[in-house]
């Protein structure tokens, strides 16, 4: 069997992202996508920006990383674009906004947040008809290659991870999974969180396919002495989610 580790949400936080990239070598997994995020919020992102880089086979965009790109009002943006600097920045704009693959017979598609834009947020909460939705081709995603919708859809973005099946009298079988965040968990747990799908990778062929989600404890508060030491910006609330697993 094959075995994909798929990571999103980083945003700077360095001590999480080398837990997890720890845990994925010790469990033998050689592929690793990334479903953007990489900066914003926390105290490294030139840091984690060049570990992604090293370390993962697939990066796809995220809203933070296109967004950084931008005029910066406020000046915890302002701070995130001078310490990423000129051509780490050009390299947020660069991956594609969704990786498709085939695995056991299933249809994947791995984006950000929506087949929308990067900026179209689908809850855990969301209704069935936007779910419904994040199988959907669009003019962001283009065709699924060889024809027909992803019956698989993985994204990143709320923080919360959760695998649902979500039932349609058009399509049986759709599988709908948010893979959580690396450094900034939103669901109670301060505990990094990443998706491992194992199967048969490029199989047309139905065969054994799971999706599960890993949890790895890491050092909390070696990231909030980090921002301290840096001058973070926005430091007390940051410390407050990494430490709390929850949203301020």
């Amino acid at each position: 069997m094959d075995t994909i580790a798929v990571i999103s949400d980083i945003h700077s936080n360095l001590p999480a992202l080398e837990a997890v990239l720890k845990d994925i070598r010790n469990r033998g997994i050689h592929r690793i996508v990334c479903l953007g995020d990489l900066v914003g919020k926390g105290p490294q992102p030139a840091e984690t920006v060049d570990r992604i880089r090293e370390a993962c086979q697939v990066t796809v965009q995220g809203n933070w990383d296109e967004g950084i790109n931008h005029p910066q009002e406020q000046e915890a943006g302002r701070w995130q674009q001078e310490r990423i600097g000129p051509e780490r920045l050009r390299f947020l704009l660069e991956p594609p906004f969704c990786h498709n693959l085939r695995m056991s017979g299933r249809s994947i598609r791995l984006m950000h947040a929506s087949p929308e834009s990067v900026y179209t947020r689908v809850p855990f909460k969301a209704d069935k008809k936007a779910k419904l939705a994040m199988f959907n081709n669009t003019p962001s995603t283009g065709a699924f290659p060889g024809g027909g919708e992803p019956d698989v859809a993985g994204y990143g973005d709320i923080h919360v991870s959760f695998l649902q099946t979500i039932k349609s009298k058009q399509r049986s079988g759709l599988l709908l999974f948010n893979t959580g965040s690396v450094g900034l968990p939103y669901d109670g747990i301060p505990q990094a969180s990443y998706t491992i799908l194992e199967g048969i990778l490029d199989s047309v062929e139905t065969a054994p396919f799971s999706v599960h989600t890993v949890r790895v404890p890491y050092d909390n508060e070696a990231v909030v002495r980090i921002a301290e030491k840096v001058g973070s910006p926005n430091l007390e609330r940051f410390a407050y989610e990494v430490r709390s697993g929850l949203e301020q």
